[in-house]
């Protein structure tokens, strides 16, 4: 039966469907740049006339959903994701429950990631950012996100395989 166990290892940092689950998060999260996917970017950047306009379309379209939902639920919203990782660092880092660690470092970064679009979005509406100033405003999102994740991935895979090599001593 330990064969088994040891065949099927269910804990966060040595399964592999934590890292892909991990992998996709980052991925998803620097494509999608305010809603808004950055092929379309590229392509109202490099083609403009009717893809620039359904990119202006849909930009305006999220920024404006983005500023409701900051003006209706932001201090709830703040409320709630604040209580959601004090919990899961405490659980985590605090009683050592690995699952929480795992989530901890998913959901913190995506959660800098949320205010920095937000930040981004904001500054667009009140400066009123259009045109090459817009694509090259939202490339530069794009930068700070993937660099964002570059080291949250790399702060995961060091507390990843700390956790691991801390628990085949004990085994």
């Amino acid at each position: 039966m330990s064969l088994v166990y040891q065949l099927i290892d269910l804990r966060s940092f040595s399964n592999l469907w934590y890292w892909i689950a991990l992998a996709f998060t980052w991925s998803r999260a620097a494509h999608w740049i305010l809603g808004v996917p950055w092929d379309m970017v590229q392509r109202a950047r490099r083609v403009g006339g009717p893809a620039e306009l359904d990119f202006q379309m849909l930009l305006r379209a999220n920024l404006n959903r983005i500023g409701y939902i900051s003006q209706v639920a932001g201090t709830a919203a703040v409320a709630i994701v604040s209580a959601l990782l004090t919990s899961l660092a405490m659980l985590g880092f605090g009683y050592g429950v690995e699952f929480c660690q795992a989530l901890f470092l998913i959901v913190f970064p995506m959660s800098l990631v949320g205010l920095m679009s937000l930040r981004m979005a904001h500054w667009i509406d009140a400066a009123g950012v259009e045109g090459a100033a817009l694509h090259r405003a939202l490339a530069w999102h794009r930068v700070r996100v993937q660099a964002l994740g570059l080291v949250s991935i790399f702060i995961t895979a060091m507390w990843g395989m700390l956790q691991n090599l801390n628990l085949s001593v004990l085994y």
